[in-house]
């Protein structure tokens, strides 16, 4: 179909994202999805790819899956949202009433209504097991976008007080301890991990009534990872540097280096000439449910 209309190019693109079901030994496309990218690609060979599914229901089953996690839950969906399999046993009576009585229930359903793939299938003793995975980039984007709105509501609902307080205090340990006490509270996807703890940081950030959160992440200008600053310029004003680390015994180190990379790269200096003169500084590392906080001020590391 993609050579008939001279696209056959975006076929690796077609295939990431909307390929991955089988029907018994024949491998399967969405084809609501396809027909909605051909459509696309049609009128655009270079057409970004979208989450078609995602405009057909309300993906429900997604959003209760989420809020009713338990622990074990979350280390689950995290296994599923990092590429890797799970392995369920198959109820093909399960009916909507059934749901969610039990965790393997609710897979089930997921497994039938497609956000679910089978890789493989086992015998163990009279039992049918599948090996389940997520099926392509689409219905990953289903999983990411419903777990980002799910951990902004949560946020919102939370009092940071605290965790102001220990920013304007210098209080590194502190801060420590409450975003790792919210770490463990989320569901984290680490393959785009660097995006997830910048939201999640601003976010968290974003709900003081006190202080504006700008986050320069996304606009690749050079500038540090997230201020936070007071309308006024005679009040506070805070520089953010974040990074993920590749191994857990790596957290300080990285902390270091970001609190290092504030000074070395002058950020402060540019934020001095529109007027602020209470500037401190924060270099915060993550690893999966970790996170390490360093503070420093202003005049603190290459006599700044």
């Amino acid at each position: 179909m993609m050579a008939y209309y001279g696209v056959e190019s975006r076929f690796p693109t077609m295939k990431e994202w909307y390929d991955g079901y089988a029907f018994g030994g024949t491998e399967v496309y969405n084809p609501w999805s396809v027909i909605n990218f051909m459509y696309d690609l049609y009128a655009d060979v270079n057409a970004f790819p979208h989450p078609y599914w995602i405009n057909t229901s309300s993906n429900d089953i997604i959003k209760d899956l989420i809020a009713r996690a338990d622990r074990e839950t979350k280390g689950q969906i995290e296994t599923l949202l990092a590429g890797g399999t799970l392995d369920i046993q198959i109820h093909e009576e399960v009916t909507c009433g059934d749901m969610y009585s039990n965790g393997e229930n609710l897979w089930n359903f997921l497994y039938f209504t497609g956000y679910l793939t089978k890789e493989s299938e086992y015998l163990k003793g009279k039992y049918i097991f599948l090996k389940v995975r997520v099926p392509n980039t689409e219905v990953m984007t289903i999983y990411e976008n419903t777990i980002t709105n799910w951990l902004k509501a949560m946020i919102k609902k939370e009092d940071f007080h605290d965790l102001y307080c220990a920013m304007e205090d210098g209080n590194a340990q502190k801060m420590t301890d409450i975003l790792n006490r919210q770490l463990i509270r989320t569901i984290s996807f680490y393959d785009s991990a660097e995006n997830f703890y910048h939201g999640f940081l601003t976010g968290i950030l974003s709900q003081s009534e006190n202080y504006l959160v700008k986050s320069n992440r996304e606009s690749g200008n050079g500038r540090s990872d997230i201020i936070v600053r007071s309308p006024s310029l005679r009040g506070r004003l805070f520089i953010l540097e974040v990074k993920v680390s590749d191994d857990i015994d790596n957290l300080e180190g990285d902390a270091e280096k970001a609190l290092k990379q504030i000074y070395d790269k002058r950020y402060i200096e540019e934020l001095r000439t529109e007027g602020y003169r209470q500037i401190d500084c924060y270099g915060i590392s993550f690893y999966r449910k970790d996170c390490e906080v360093r503070f420093g001020k202003e005049t603190g590391a290459n006599g700044i």
